[in-house]
């Protein structure tokens, strides 16, 4: 696996047809010089926080024809869910389940071309859903990062906005956001939290650095807002 893309920890399986290529390692020389330390910030969620983004963020399992893939998405209304493209493509069916392992049957997926972005929408509803900011965060920016790396157990991870850049995978119309978050695979589709708990941007990608690489809050609100953009994707329901 490429360190550059957040592909959720695949598992490659014995099944029909080759894997498609993955996309080009994103440089790892985009180094912007932040203008604050996490460590001068303190904790960024309150418990109170914390217990909304867990019940908001789920984990995504997509299982395709020979490889079965995790990823991370989160609730923006009590059926529907972001995540990332590349966590659902090739996928004969998705599972989503929250933090207490609760299953969540997806019923549609829809994908855009425009960015690395995911809709799926669930038969059960959620009683959380995230909070979108609305504005995108500014360089320095403190950052919570939510979501279930390598497909484990949910976990936060800390960092500070580093700055705007054009998408390393030319996969993205708009610049996206660069941080000094650390993710691992399976965090693809993570939501990006600030101080008060909204969301400003959704994980997608990693470089050999170890910075990682949001969509940010802005390009996915004009989403939202054009489903023309938003492509349904067909979902073989089964085991």
């Amino acid at each position: 696996m490429r360190r550059a893309l957040l592909v959720a920890a695949a598992l490659v399986l014995t099944g029909c047809g080759a894997l498609p290529d993955l996309p080009p390692p994103l440089p790892s020389d985009f180094v912007p010089s932040p203008t604050i330390s996490p460590s001068n910030h303190g904790p960024l969620l309150s418990p109170d926080g914390f217990d909304a983004a867990q019940r908001m963020t789920v984990r995504v399992r997509n299982v395709g024809c020979g490889f079965l893939a995790t990823g991370t998405g989160f609730m923006i209304d009590e059926h529907t869910l972001v995540t990332n493209r590349h966590v659902i493509e090739d996928s004969s069916s998705l599972e989503v389940s929250t933090y207490d392992g609760h299953v969540i049957e997806a019923t549609a997926a829809r994908s855009t071309t425009a960015a690395d972005i995911a809709i799926i929408r669930v038969e059960e509803s959620l009683p959380v859903a995230a909070k979108l900011a609305d504005r995108d965060p500014q360089v320095g920016d403190a950052i919570t990062v939510i979501g279930y790396p390598e497909g484990g157990r949910l976990t936060t991870t800390s960092g500070i906005v580093l700055g705007a850049v054009e998408d390393p995978l030319n996969g993205s119309v708009g610049a996206v956001l660069g941080t000094s978050a650390q993710v691992e695979p399976g965090s693809s589709g993570s939501p990006v939290l600030n101080a008060d708990g909204e969301v400003v941007g959704v994980i997608y990608a990693k470089n050999d650095a170890d910075q990682s690489f949001m969509i940010p809050i802005s390009t996915l609100q004009d989403l939202l807002s054009q489903e023309s953009l938003l492509i349904p994707q067909q979902i073989a329901c089964g085991t």
